[in-house]
């Protein structure tokens, strides 16, 4: 303008915690605020320390497990009516039951003629591929073995 004075057109959200960092000396960034936004602010005005740390930051958020990095594996059993209480009762080792539906009833209940159930079950496994979670159990077996009848 006429007073010679610059407009900067930045967005203020990304700009404190630069601003900060230069009154400070150190790189204080909230939760809420993306280090990507502040790295590009930081690389806008060419403050190259700045820029390392936010760079280092982001690397170490990026190599970090996230807090639910858990992810559920899902399995659907197929068995007779005469089944489902063993089936519940020996369900364990971090099996857990999800829904139950049943597929079918003839509505004759002769010697013959039971209802199929689909029993959906799910279990938690860590990320990794070498967990160990991924190598079936001796109860898993079992339940693998009593929905293979599909």
């Amino acid at each position: 303008d006429e007073t010679g004075a610059y407009l900067i057109d930045r967005d203020p959200t990304y700009f404190s915690p630069v601003l900060n960092y230069l009154r400070h000396g150190k790189l204080v960034i909230n939760n809420d605020i993306a280090e990507e936004g502040v790295l590009e602010e930081a690389e806008f005005y060419n403050i190259t320390e700045l820029i390392r740390l936010v760079k280092e930051r982001i690397c170490h958020r990026e190599r970090r497990p996230l807090k639910d990095s858990k992810k559920h594996v899902y399995r659907v059993l197929q068995f007779h009516e005469e089944e489902l209480t063993q089936m519940v009762s020996t369900m364990s080792d971090g099996w857990k039951f999800e829904q139950l539906i049943n597929i079918g009833s003839q509505y004759n209940y002769g010697n013959d003629e039971h209802a199929e159930f689909l029993c959906v079950v799910s279990r938690e496994c860590g990320s990794s591929l070498n967990s160990n979670d991924i190598e079936p159990t001796d109860r898993a077996k079992v339940l693998q073995q009593k929905g293979s009848r599909m």
